[in-house]
Formats: C-alpha cells, structure tokens, sequence
C-alpha cells in the first residue's frame, strides 16, 4: 500500500488560504461595527445632541424675552396655556388687509436664532434662525428661515425648514398635520397664531413656488394661493430618510398678541 506523501507546498498554501479567510472575516467584523457606530451615531446621538442645544437656545430666549407666552403650548406638567384675551384676530377674507400689531424691527442676523417656533399638536417647540445653512442651522435642530422670504407679522410668505430625521428631527412628524391645527410664533415683538389650510404631500425640492409671498406649487398648480395675504410654510425632505421631494404644509395668520 503506497503511503501519501503531504507537499509542504499544499501545507503552505492551506495556511495562507486560512489566514486569508481570518483576515477577511476580521475585516467584514471592523467594517459592520464601524457601519453601526456611524448609524447610531447619525441617528440617536445627533439627534439627542440637536435636541439638548435646541432647547437651550429656546430657554436663552426664553429668559430675553422675559417668559413665553405662547398660546395652547405645552409646558412643564404637560398642561396645556390658556391662550387668554390678550390675542387680535386676524379677519380672513381680507388678505390685502394688514393686522394691526408689532412686527420685527430690522432683519435678522445670518444663522442667529431669533424667534420660537411651536405647534402644540406635535408638542414641538424649537428656535427659528435666519438662514438653512446645514452646520449653522439645521443641523442645531433649528427651524431654518428661507432667506428672501417674508417675516412672522409681515405681509408675504414667513417660509421655514427643517430637518425631518436625525439633527433633532424637528419635522418629523409634520405629516400628521392637518386643516385647523396651530403653528405658533413667538417674537420678541409678539406671539403670531396661524392656522393649517393646505398641505402638499411630495413635490419637487426645485419647487421654489412654495416659498413665494403668494405661495402656489408650480409641481402642482392646484395647491397654493391667489391672494397676497399672510402665510407660514414650512418645508421638510420626504419620504423619510431620504431627500428626493419636499413636504410642504401652508397656513394663513388668525391672531396676533403683543407681548
């Protein structure tokens, strides 16, 4: 019987093709934790970073302006603040009119926050800063004002962004809002109540006529306004997790209280 003679040539090779195995495996191990830091790192810890310096910036103005005086916000406890008597309506069909009341004296600073964005329906309550710079605004969990476009008060389109996920996500759940729900802004000036009439569930992010002082989709014609008058927009990137289209939702001013 012939005994089988092992070449040292195939132990060699054996050991180079196990280490090779080895170091692959090793390499897939370090890539996929290096992949799960990343996702943990974009999804949780920004946000929760964002979020912190968020509201420490709405306390900050909080404490400039003396207090908050928002109507229906949420506050310590999770009781809801009577909107009071203190509010001036805002007569709806009269768009051209102009509301009687304060407006902001001078243009704000670039990526500076100055007002208090808050819609009691989300329980959400971030600052506004000039500018949708990602590093110096948005990704603060800031809601972004479109340079160019109107101001809080001021006949025209008060136009905002912001982040639907990570960075804070402030708009993340800005499609569950519906006709009737407040969006609230507070000023040093004043507190400035709108209320949702229109929304636009996916457009174009090259869609600028949702911006314009007379906000109207040129994706889709039918959604928008005729009449100059006094709006909020406020923009954010869908489907989640993605930035292909905008989701746009539109609301008229209804009241305004000096503060």
């Amino acid at each position: 019987m012939r005994v089988p003679v092992v070449q040292h040539t195939d132990r060699r090779r054996r050991a180079r093709r196990r280490r090779a195995l080895w170091t692959g495996a090793e390499v897939v191990v370090t890539v996929g934790i290096v992949v799960l830091l990343l996702v943990v790192h974009q999804l949780w810890w920004t946000n929760r970073q964002a979020w912190h310096g968020a509201q420490r910036e709405v306390a900050a103005l909080e404490r400039e302006w003396g207090g908050s005086t928002v109507p229906g916000q949420v506050r310590d406890g999770g009781h809801p603040v009577d909107s009071g008597d203190g509010d001036v309506p805002v007569r709806r069909g009269e768009a051209g009119a102009r509301p009687s009341g304060p407006t902001p004296a001078s243009a704000p600073v670039s990526s500076d926050a100055y007002a208090i964005l808050a819609i009691p329906r989300l329980n959400l309550r971030v600052p506004v800063a000039e500018g949708i710079s990602k590093p110096d605004v948005l990704d603060k969990g800031y809601a972004g004002h479109y340079p160019g476009t109107g101001q809080p008060g001021r006949a025209g389109n008060f136009a905002l962004a912001g982040h639907r996920n990570t960075h804070g996500e402030p708009f993340r759940y800005l499609d569950r809002l519906g006709d009737g729900d407040r969006i609230v802004v507070e000023t040093r000036a004043a507190v400035y109540t709108y209320a949702v009439d229109q929304t636009v569930p996916r457009t174009s992010a090259r869609d600028t006529g949702v911006i314009r002082p007379v906000p109207r989709s040129l994706v889709h014609p039918g959604r928008g306004y005729s009449e100059p008058g006094y709006y909020i927009t406020l923009t954010t990137c869908t489907p989640e997790y993605t930035s292909k289209y905008r989701l746009v939702v539109w609301g008229t001013l209804l009241s305004l209280r000096p503060r």
